[in-house]
């Protein structure tokens, strides 16, 4: 049955013929609320199953959209998660229902922050009308205009804390969400919240795995995988690489006179001055100690390896200013060029590594292995 408002009533019908009236009576039973309690159910084991089957986070959140939609009306629908690092949002997901300007988005993206700020300090589900926005700020109302009915912000918990909020919006006209569509949004945010922190734990893993936990720069490992792939490039397109094998000169007199924590400080000085002497699309990386490997793709000839080696070499014997002590150090650099000294990853770190110590030995900058 459909009312007036639009709103439809689910109607359950019995029906029994009467021989005696040669009629039947009918009589309607109102089954909206189990028609809707098994939509909910329905909808709570559809997002428990996305959750469990989508690996990416915003395929999950748009497939969560949709089964929302399936309930309520959710046009604007959208998840900020929070940097822990800068305390700045980013938008995971979101949808906008017509166009806006610039200004009116920029608004909705500052009255986003304001709420999903205010969701996660509240640790519960904010809802706002107009009529909250009398004690608040002038940047509340600014920020939020006019011509909405309800905001609603979910905070993103998880036992390890709030990582953002699930921020909608019911536009003029429409209704405040009810206490079970608050309910369901709730399940959903647990379930996006909980996504998010299994990517998130997935990334630091990646990341522990792949980089050094001092300098930040790659490990052996990664170095070992961008060296498969230039080598496999080079091969394709006859070009060259070079690889620059470093050590610092006397580094554990440094720790064993000044302290480990001094040396860490050096070495991640030293980590920066490196990344700095190098193009983006060249890999700087430490591969334990003191010793670093630089990975030089697209060397047109072997003196331009020699030209990055050098200004290494400068750079890293500037003074470096550590609390209350000025260090000077020396580094000793091997260098070997594909294809003349070798076509495996292998073959070229052991012939840079040999050239350092030649280099050391000899108390020389750089020198090219010679066969």
């Amino acid at each position: 049955y459909v009312r007036k408002d639009g709103s439809l009533v689910h109607l359950m019908w019995s029906a029994r013929w009467s021989e005696d009236d040669q009629r039947r009576y009918a009589v309607a039973r109102n089954v909206s609320a189990l028609k809707q309690a098994e939509a909910t159910q329905a909808a709570l084991f559809a997002i428990s199953e996305a959750a469990h089957a989508n690996g990416d986070v915003r395929e999950l959140i748009a497939n969560i959209h949709a089964i929302v939609g399936g309930l309520m009306s959710a046009p604007h629908f959208k998840v900020l998660v929070r940097d822990p690092q800068t305390g700045l949002f980013r938008v995971a997901y979101a949808t906008y229902a017509g166009q806006q300007a610039s200004s009116d988005a920029e608004h909705e993206a500052q009255a986003d922050r304001l709420l999903s700020q205010a969701a996660m300090a509240s640790g519960g589900l904010l809802l706002l009308t107009p009529d909250d926005l009398h004690d608040k700020p002038d940047t509340w109302r600014t920020a939020l205009g006019a011509g909405w009915a309800a905001r609603l912000g979910v905070p993103l918990s998880t036992p390890g804390g709030t990582l953002g909020a699930l921020i909608l919006k019911r536009d003029a006209g429409d209704c405040p969400w009810h206490d079970k569509e608050q309910a369901l949004l709730q399940y959903a945010a647990t379930q996006i919240a909980t996504a998010i922190e299994r990517k998130q734990m997935q990334e630091r893993l990646q990341h522990m795995a792949q980089f050094d936990a001092l300098t930040g720069l790659p490990n052996r490992y990664l170095l070992h995988d961008r060296m498969v792939g230039a080598l496999a490039r080079a091969e394709r397109t006859a070009g060259r690489l070079s690889v620059l094998f470093l050590d610092l000169d006397r580094f554990k007199q440094v720790n064993d006179t000044l302290g480990h924590k001094v040396g860490d400080a050096l070495l991640k000085e030293v980590a920066g001055r490196m990344r700095d002497c190098v193009r983006e699309t060249d890999t700087v990386a430490r591969i334990g100690g003191d010793e670093f490997v630089v990975l030089l793709e697209s060397i047109q000839e072997p003196a331009h390896a020699q030209h990055v080696a050098d200004k290494i070499k400068a750079s890293l014997q500037q003074p470096i200013h550590i609390g209350h002590h000025t260090l000077q150090i020396t580094p000793s650099i091997g260098v070997a060029h594909y294809p003349e000294h070798g076509a495996s990853t292998d073959h070229l770190m052991a012939q840079a590594d040999e050239a350092m110590y030649a280099a050391k030995r000899a108390g020389r900058q750089a020198s090219a292995p010679t066969h």
